[in-house]
């Protein structure tokens, strides 16, 4: 008998945790298992507030798939099309020609995009914070204006390069606001000629409250809290305009800032559209509580299963409710969708997901924190420890966890590195200016003899 084939497309937290689960779960006579994504690592996204303000590297807030992996196949490419009716899901490698791959069960797990809004300027102006590679940029950018702002003697310039917007207040927005607001503070001790008067950090939010994953009454103690650092927070507001850097807020406040960050929401991958699974009214994939892909009926389609940030599971503990898109719920549906592929692969019934909400966790920079968990309400300097030991214990494998530990405990006693390393998103910029430009060398206009080569 031949090894099943299982495709899981995406490697986040669903996508790596299932993958790791089945291989050491199925040995290779029962199954095949192929993870699909673009990029070489899994992003634990929970700690990109920590690696834009430098509390952690860049490098160990990401798991390498291959390291991890290593009873899977890893394809480096990108899924333009999932056609389960012939069950086969169509791959563009980095490099090289499109190809097919055949599967007998797939994971649809490619989580979820920032959720833009046709604002104008947005798209010029706007930094997302979903990715290893924005929340690097976010913190040399920050930096970076913190030497504009020195130096230049325009006023005007001065005061948008020290104004900081942040538009969304859940987790990610609360979180990096808080993180970048410490950085600015500890970095404007080496820059004599700028004053903590001068800057301004802004949270835009659209609804009454930021964080409320935490609760009223923790979302009220983290606003609070934000306040006493100078903090502007606006309520009930939304962005209306940021063409070329002059914001233009709805309660009718326009300014200038140099620094954008767009964090007000996710949605599913636009890659779901490219596939013929049934899709709910919002971009999800329809799922039963096993995890099943469903059809319109209910029913569950065969071999086909998803969850994370882009399925609509069904919430057991809450009925009529769906589970939310966060990693405490994926982490845990990854590990039951793992044993239910394994249940069918041998023959055995699959079981229904069921979790209730522990509660959240939510850092506001170093040493302050909000937690809500299990219905006890912690804040300050607890609730930040809590946030920490629970993220560490969630990222994936010991190596990441001691490298996180190892820079957590040299951030205790040292300084914080407040260097903007801006040259790294343009590397060949100075290479390119001082190599001279050759123009190409004319096409020959002599006659090819016949028979020449």
């Amino acid at each position: 008998m031949n090894p099943q084939r299982i495709v899981v497309v995406g490697a986040g937290h669903v996508g790596l945790y299932t993958a790791l689960r089945l291989s050491r779960k199925l040995n290779s006579r029962k199954a095949e298992v192929i993870v699909i994504d673009p990029q070489p690592h899994m992003t634990y996204q929970p700690f990109l507030p920590e690696a834009a303000a430098g509390n952690i590297s860049p490098r160990h807030s990401v798991v390498p798939l291959r390291r991890e992996l290593k009873r899977c196949t890893i394809v480096a490419g990108e899924v333009t099309k999932v056609e389960h009716a012939r069950k086969t899901v169509t791959v563009q490698p980095i490099d090289g020609p499109v190809k097919e791959i055949a599967y007998d069960h797939i994971v649809v797990a490619p989580g979820s995009v920032s959720r833009t809004l046709p604002i104008p300027g947005l798209r010029e102006r706007g930094i997302g914070l979903k990715t290893i590679g924005e929340a690097i940029y976010l913190r040399n950018h920050v930096l970076d204006r913190l030497d504009v702002a020195a130096v230049t003697p325009d006023p005007e310039v001065r005061k948008a390069s020290l104004t900081f917007l942040f538009v969304g207040g859940g987790f990610a927005g609360a979180e990096a606001l808080a993180e970048m607001e410490d950085v600015v503070r500890d970095g404007l001790k080496y820059y004599p000629e700028l004053k903590q008067e001068e800057v301004r950090f802004i949270l835009v939010e659209a609804a009454n409250r930021i964080l409320p994953e935490v609760g009223p009454q923790m979302g009220a103690y983290a606003a609070r809290q934000l306040r006493k650092r100078g903090i502007d927070i606006r309520l009930e507001t939304i962005m209306k305009s940021c063409v070329d850097g002059e914001v233009h807020l709805s309660d009718g406040e326009v300014f200038r800032s140099e620094t954008i960050v767009w964090t007000a929401g996710v949605k599913p991958s636009p890659m779901l559209a490219q596939t013929d699974l049934p899709l709910g009214p919002r971009g999800h994939v329809n799922c039963l509580t096993t995890l099943q892909v469903a059809d319109e009926s209910g029913t569950a389609l065969d071999g086909a299963w998803a969850a994370g940030d882009c399925a609509q599971v069904p919430d057991l503990t809450n009925p009529g409710g769906w589970c939310s898109p966060s990693a405490q719920h994926a982490v845990r549906q990854a590990a039951v969708l793992a044993d239910n592929i394994k249940a069918v692969v041998i023959g055995a019934q699959p079981k229904d997901y069921k979790h209730k909400y522990a509660g959240s966790v939510a850092s506001l920079g170093l040493h302050k924190g909000v937690a809500k968990v299990y219905g006890v309400k912690l804040k300050g300097w607890p609730a930040w420890m809590m946030h920490r030991i629970y993220h560490v214990s969630r990222i994936p494998s010991f190596n990441r966890k001691v490298r996180v530990l190892a820079d957590w405990s040299l951030a205790s006693v040292l300084k914080r590195e407040v260097v903007s390393l801006g040259q790294l998103h343009e590397p060949r910029e100075e290479f390119e200016e001082v190599t001279p430009h050759l123009e190409p060398a004319p096409a020959s206009d002599k006659p090819v003899a016949a028979g020449a080569r």
